[in-house]
């Protein structure tokens, strides 16, 4: 792996996972976006990874007006922005990369590999919902496979990756290297890579720190020093997580979509909340924490003129 003294930190708002039943917190208006995200810029973060919601519902939506609404002012905060491509499990493959198509951002995520993912278990935990979208949404995770096909893999790597676009490569288990490295043998994917392991999600690799361990052994027995760690984990796990990876010589990323609690039983008052405090998790280990610029320069990525935001 490539080291670095500066660690670059990323942010997710929003994700496709969480309902708003479950944290007045959870931004989806194109508002609560350009908030939440100027506000954690100002934390610390250099990297915006962003997904859409529809702003009277909160439903998670791939449609590009909506993220028109709010990457313009996020973009201004001279943030990295990092549109998703994985959107959510019930997408089709065309639906989610709509919106990285139509902007061509700077980066942006690609899951490495289909899988169940469940996120049910919070269903049982409420009475009453906000909107009544949320319980089936969240129930019928249990019977859905998150699809990412090699076929569809290499569309997005060709279609997204001819603008100038980079990618994080997000990989939820340790086959999913594999599949990376099928496509770096292939000749599709740029180096510097930045390879972004994800535990604790249910059909994924669970969130033990062993098993992150294996991942960077792997990782570095396929790739050596072309690319660079980063990791999280879902759930109460979220912090444990930042400062492992800070530790293997990684780069965290924390937000909203991940988890909804900044301490046991306590939920985040914003996305900010969590990321001053990896910021000062970071710092406390000796880390600097990388500037929006520092982490362009890291990971070789083309600037905000160059994208349609």
């Amino acid at each position: 792996m490539k080291k670095t003294p500066n660690t670059i930190i990323s942010c997710a708002l929003t994700g496709s996972v969480h309902t708003p039943t479950m944290s007045e917190a959870l931004p989806y208006t194109p508002e609560e976006m350009i908030r939440q995200g100027t506000d954690a810029v100002a934390a610390g973060s250099a990297i915006l990874h962003v997904h859409a919601r529809d702003k009277k519902t909160g439903l998670p939506t791939p449609d590009p007006d909506v993220y028109g609404e709010f990457l313009p002012a996020l973009a201004d905060t001279g943030a990295v922005i990092n549109i998703t491509t994985g959107g959510s499990t019930r997408m089709a493959l065309d639906d989610r990369l709509a919106a990285a198509l139509r902007f061509r951002p700077e980066l942006a995520s690609l899951n490495m590999g289909s899988m169940n993912f469940d996120f049910s278990a919070p269903a049982a935990r409420y009475k009453e919902w906000k909107f009544e979208w949320e319980y089936d949404w969240l129930v019928g995770s249990q019977d859905l496979v998150f699809v990412n096909t090699f076929r569809q893999i290499k569309h997005t790597l060709t279609e997204l990756g001819a603008h100038g676009t980079r990618f994080e490569f997000e990989c939820y288990d340790v086959g999913h290297l594999y599949t990376l490295a099928h496509f770096v043998d292939q000749g599709l994917v740029r180096t510097p890579m930045l390879i972004q392991c994800i535990f604790g999600v249910r059909g994924g690799i669970g969130a033990d720190q062993e098993n992150l361990s294996h991942m960077v052994t792997i990782a570095d027995k396929l790739f050596g020093d072309t690319y660079y760690l980063s990791a999280f984990a879902a759930g109460r796990h979220q912090m444990d997580f930042v400062t492992a990876s800070a530790l293997h010589g990684g780069h965290v990323r924390v937000g909203l979509e991940d988890n909804l609690y900044i301490r046991r039983g306590e939920l985040a008052e914003s996305n900010a909340d969590q990321v001053a405090k990896a910021a000062r998790l970071l710092t406390e280990l000796g880390r600097e924490i990388a500037t929006p610029d520092q982490a362009r320069d890291l990971l070789q990525l083309k600037g905000r003129d160059a994208t349609a935001i």
